[in-house]
């Protein structure tokens, strides 16, 4: 019953992030969260990060090799940015499993993401959006500024970073959007893959839900919400050619603040 829920569950990630080109870490850790917060476990927003961070891995490795059949890939910049994102990383990590980080912690800061990501959401259907700029700052320290946030948010929030890496790049270091997407991929694989193996071997020896796991990522979980998140990433796609991408950007933007609330109140 727990593997048919959580294919379901990736399933619905899969559509949500095909329909949006957003890694599933935004809908897996939620996910997640109230999976495990419903078993009862000790720290499940650890829980939730660690084994979110693993499913955005797999689903990063597909986005950038997708990214580089399409002739949108950026190895430099994107290696900069992920190897400096795992150090951000590794001092988010710090934090999530210090006495400071309680679940109520946990759920203000992945909600305030939440609700930005709602934010950025309603202005795009509103065109309110930058997409290209005529310049472009870019420079070594610039680039491991950002993933050392990136990597940071991620730690702190189980996401591969790149809903704070891809603004900055673009807003503020003038990329253009197709290009901060594409180093925001390649950035998340080493950012997501130094996140889940600090959760896992660094992390102690908890109890989870399955017998397969190591640290604080439950493989038995997270494999089923990879599965389906592959099928439903296409169904995604499809379903996203089909419906004027405003309507789907306005329903996106009330779905994720309806998360957050629902987040909010789950500690109230």
């Amino acid at each position: 019953m727990l593997l048919l829920l959580l294919i379901l569950c990736g399933i619905l990630a899969g559509i949500i992030a095909g329909l949006f080109g957003l890694g599933g870490g935004i809908l897996f850790t939620p996910i997640l969260y109230f999976l495990f917060t419903s078993y009862s476990l000790a720290y499940p927003a650890t829980w939730a990060i660690g084994t979110s961070l693993f499913c955005t891995f797999t689903a990063s490795v597909s986005s950038s090799v997708q990214q580089r059949k399409h002739r949108n890939f950026y190895w430099k910049e994107g290696v900069i940015v992920g190897l400096l994102g795992s150090f951000g990383v590794y001092f988010g990590k710090k934090m999530v499993l210090s006495d400071f980080y309680t679940e109520q912690v946990f759920v203000a800061v992945f909600s305030i993401l939440l609700l930005v990501v709602a934010l950025l959401f309603y202005r795009k259907s509103k065109g309110d959006v930058v997409k290209h700029t005529g310049s472009e700052k870019t420079g070594f320290l610039k680039f491991s500024a950002t993933g050392g946030f990136g990597g940071f948010v991620a730690a702190l929030a189980g996401v591969g970073g790149g809903i704070v890496m891809v603004p900055v790049m673009n807003l503020l270091l003038k990329l253009k959007m197709t290009k901060a997407v594409s180093i925001s991929s390649l950035a998340i694989v080493f950012i997501s893959l130094s996140g889940w193996l600090q959760f896992a071997f660094f992390a102690g020896s908890p109890d989870g839900i399955t017998g397969y796991r190591l640290g604080y990522v439950d493989f038995g979980t997270g494999l089923p919400l990879i599965l389906g998140a592959f099928a439903g990433g296409f169904m995604g796609v499809w379903i996203g050619k089909r419906i004027p991408q405003k309507f789907v950007q306005l329903g996106f933007s009330a779905l994720i603040a309806s998360i957050a609330i629902l987040m909010i109140r789950s500690i109230l």
